[in-house]
């Protein structure tokens, strides 16, 4: 019998970052206990933790623990003024452990604000008004997901199937997820008909993860090789293709998983509609479009190998772009915790973002 669900993906608890291993997911479940920036730096490096919330968040906690790790009892004015600097260093690194998720950046300016600004006397006093700052923005999370699922879920007519490629649920956010969390929702208002889950090579978050998320909650779902989607679009009665976001520029430009751009276009050539569910944490305003995104690459093996063995032919070069990038006007409606935005331009962006 496969293992169920956790209530999250990520828990902090007896002072230490609890993060599930999605890498060993769905036959194993497994929490990997973090004590250190440079354990969540490399959760993150590594995909334990995936998903551009949940990343945000790992952030925000490895903060905290940047703080114990450099704190002393008994500081001097000093000595505190040391270890912000100590923490700050920590940012500066945990901020190069992925590139084109915004949330991360997102999470750890808002963490180098509490440092900055912070008036404690202590440690004790820094630490506690990061770990603050780290919980409600794990908390605001899930109540951002469930805003946006039922403004998403709106849009969903009875009877719909829908697709989606990697995974955007609850675990790659605080829980409930955002594409996924308008599935969610669209589920328990009885919309749904069937959702079409991309595999989504090299990591198969959609096989691994997303399947398995919707099986928890007996969400009926059929599993595609990705290469079957642009057949499944033309025969399937597919209405909705509903994906998340890594990234989104200030003119609407979209950076999520690699697949996302051809199923947008495979969207607008069938007649479907295109729907990009993401917190406004994600919207980047400082980048004016996907061309200014830095788009992650990976290792050549992901893609040549399976659990370390080989099946690709020998030495064969390999391009790996973890992410592509959705012009703006393939959206037709980018879901939002401050609202909805139908076909997205900048002008609209600016007006949500104000």
């Amino acid at each position: 019998m496969q293992p169920s669900l956790p209530n999250r993906a990520i828990e902090w608890r007896e002072q230490c970052l609890f993060l599930l291993d999605q890498r060993r997911l769905p036959l194993t479940v497994d929490f990997l206990r973090l004590k250190t920036p440079q354990e969540a730096f490399a959760a993150i490096k590594q995909m334990v933790v995936r998903g551009a919330p949940a990343i945000g968040i790992t952030a925000a906690y490895a903060v905290v623990l940047s703080a114990q790790q450099h704190s002393v009892s008994n500081m001097t004015d000093s000595e505190l003024q040391s270890l912000k600097t100590l923490i700050t260093a920590d940012i500066d690194y945990l901020a190069l452990a992925r590139p084109t998720a915004v949330n991360l950046a997102w999470a750890l300016a808002h963490m180098q604000q509490i440092v900055d600004g912070c008036s404690a006397v202590d440690a004790t006093g820094l630490c506690l008004a990061l770990e603050q700052a780290a919980v409600q923005m794990q908390q605001a999370d899930v109540i951002a997901n469930r805003r946006m699922g039922e403004l998403g879920a709106a849009y969903i007519k009875k009877g719909s199937a829908v697709m989606t490629h990697c995974n955007a649920g609850a675990l790659a956010t605080a829980g409930y997820g955002t594409a996924l969390g308008v599935i969610r929702a669209a589920h328990a208002q009885g919309k749904l008909s069937c959702v079409f889950a991309n595999e989504t090579r090299p990591w198969f978050q959609g096989a691994r993860l997303t399947a398995w998320e919707l099986q928890q909650e007996g969400i009926t779902t059929q599993l595609l090789a990705d290469s079957a989607a642009a057949s499944a679009i033309q025969q399937k009665a597919i209405e909705w293709i509903i994906v998340g976001a890594d990234r989104v520029a200030a003119n609407g430009d979209v950076a999520n998983k690699i697949g996302t751009y051809a199923l947008a276009v495979l969207a607008r050539y069938h007649g479907k509609k295109f729907m990009v569910v993401a917190p406004d944490s994600t919207i980047d305003m400082a980048t004016s479009s996907g061309a200014d995104i830095e788009i992650e690459e990976r290792a050549a093996s992901e893609l040549t190998e399976l659990n370390g063995t080989a099946f690709a032919a020998p030495k064969v070069a390999a391009w790996n772009p973890v992410f592509d990038i959705t012009p703006a006007d393939l959206v037709d409606v980018l879901v939002t915790n401050r609202g909805v935005i139908e076909a997205p331009n900048q002008a609209k962006i600016e007006a949500l973002m104000a």
